[in-house]
Formats: structure tokens, sequence, C-alpha cells
């Protein structure tokens, strides 16, 4: 499973790249189904940050990896 949020880590990287940010995993809990992020770039610290972790990377790890993914923090 790890290798599969890697994966679509891999997807979402450019369209953070593009806005002068970027995303990098540093954990998945797969008891809990808990991933951790590091934020990067423009992305950290922004106040959209917040957002993009719920709306954007964490949306998306639940629909093309496992839908019973509990959070994503950073």
């Amino acid at each position: 499973m790890k290798e599969k949020v890697e994966g679509t880590i891999a997807k979402i990287r450019p369209f953070l790249q593009r806005d002068g940010g970027d995303i990098e995993l540093l954990n998945f809990d797969d008891e809990k189904n808990v991933v951790t992020v590091r934020l990067q770039g423009a992305c950290h610290g922004c106040p959209g940050a917040a957002m993009t972790l719920k709306l954007g990377v964490e949306r998306t790890l639940r629909e093309e990896v496992d839908p019973n993914i509990t959070v994503v923090t950073a």
C-alpha cells in the first residue's frame, strides 16, 4: 500500500510544483491508515495549505489508494 501512496503523491507533485511548492511522503501508518507528508516551497506555510491537504491530497489518496485512509497530516 505504501507504494500506491508514493505513486499517487508522485501524480500530485507536478500540480504543487507548478505553483512553486512540493510534497514529500514522510510516513504511512498502515495500521491507522494515516499519511504524513511535508509540504515544501511555496506550499509550506501557505494559508491554503490546509485546503490543499484536505481537498487535494487527502481526497485523491482516498479515491486512488484506499477509501479507509483516515487523515493526511503535515
